[in-house]
């Protein structure tokens, strides 16, 4: 029998130009904005210069918090939040990847919250109140744009787990196909295999179903036809960057309803270990999980292979491989750093802050097969 429960309240913005409307679109829920961004590029490519004016004729005021990097901290969340309260700002914009918008997202959430953001990642305590948010995403991978998750990183200790709750999902996200034709190639590789992974993982995980599934299959397909003929060059249309754009987003609210499985929960201690890129964890990571986790679905990993080009669940990660090669990405965990040492304490994070994701693989692994597995892809 089928049975199931389906609820994203996402207010997705999609066309080319779109982005020119984000004072309109932004009215409605603020008058004074705190505008998250990265250190230089959203300056660089001009996107905070349209954004500003484009929030200056609708009457909003703004101030800039630009201190977002990679795998974003905790603690970088607790100074922007502060930001946006001695500044009196109401509402938040993130111009930007999946950190600049997760980040965002803290921001908003601890800026009406008090206590330690860590309580509320492990829910020892709960809220569902937060600054109104509007993301404006300018790389096609996370998809972040589409769900209510913000992933950081606590400096602490190295637990990288993700916050999670309806009142971080975006008043409005602007998917704007334009703002993505600025990525370096490097980094639309990385981006866009993570938005594949968040498909192939959000359909093969436990607790998808037939809305999800449905999505997932249509967003895999789209990146099969376009990714790699993007960043090769043999297609740089509007088209083919509107149909990844979708893509990625699609990846995003899948991940919201279904979740991700093991490739996310086992990069997570990889990259908070090591503040590896995201997409380059999850390309060293997958093609081995799959591997050791298509037996426990069959029928899902055979179509997954074969819209990647493949015959059937045997061969999924020699197709993923395939893929991760065009993309250049083909890359081994000591490639990015990682060393045998470091396998017991990745097993065992992994564990502590992806036991979701760890209970949502087709096949359930224990921590000593985990480390197996960290080790196959070294």
């Amino acid at each position: 029998m089928i049975n199931f429960n389906y609820y994203l309240p996402v207010n997705i913005a999609f066309g080319c130009g779109k982005v020119k409307q984000v004072g309109e679109l932004t009215k409605p829920y603020g008058k004074k904005a705190l505008i998250v961004t990265g250190r230089a590029s959203a300056k660089k490519s001009g996107l905070y210069d349209k954004v500003k004016d484009s929030l200056s004729a609708a009457g909003i005021e703004h101030i800039l918090f630009d201190e977002v990097a990679q795998n974003p901290l905790t603690t970088t969340a607790e100074k922007g939040a502060e930001t946006a309260i001695e500044n009196k700002c109401d509402i938040i914009i993130a111009i930007g990847g999946g950190s600049i918008m997760d980040c965002a997202k803290a921001i908003a959430f601890l800026a009406v919250n008090e206590g330690d953001i860590n309580d509320y990642i492990f829910n020892r305590k709960q809220s569902e109140n937060a600054l109104p948010l509007v993301l404006i995403p300018t790389t096609c991978g996370t998809g972040s744009e589409g769900n209510g998750f913000a992933v950081l990183t606590n400096p602490e200790n190295g637990d990288k787990k993700s916050l999670r709750c309806n009142a971080i999902i975006a008043k409005v996200s602007i998917v704007d196909p334009e703002c993505m034709m600025t990525m370096p190639k490097k980094v639309l590789a990385s981006v866009g295999f993570d938005a594949l992974c968040h498909c192939m993982e959000a359909y093969t995980s436990k607790i998808s179903q037939p809305f999800s599934d449905a999505l997932s299959l249509y967003a895999i397909e789209l990146i099969a036809q376009n990714l790699v003929n993007i960043y090769t060059g043999a297609d740089n249309s509007k088209e083919a960057w509107e149909k990844i754009t979708i893509a990625s987003t699609i990846g995003g609210m899948v991940i919201n309803t279904a979740g991700v499985t093991l490739a996310h929960g086992m990069e997570h201690p990889a990259s908070g270990l090591k503040d590896i890129v995201h997409g380059h964890g999850l390309a060293a990571l997958t093609p081995a999980i799959i591997e050791a986790s298509y037996t426990g679905d069959t029928e899902k990993f055979s179509k997954i292979s074969k819209l990647l080009g493949g015959t059937g669940a045997e061969d999924c990660a020699k197709q993923v491989v395939n893929i991760l090669q065009k993309l250049e990405l083909n890359l081994t965990l000591s490639d990015l750093g990682i060393k045998e040492e470091d396998i017991a304490w990745m097993a065992e994070n992994c564990m502590k802050v992806s036991a979701a994701s760890v209970n949502n693989n087709p096949v359930v692994f224990s921590q000593e097969q985990i480390a197996e597995i960290y080790r196959k892809a070294l």
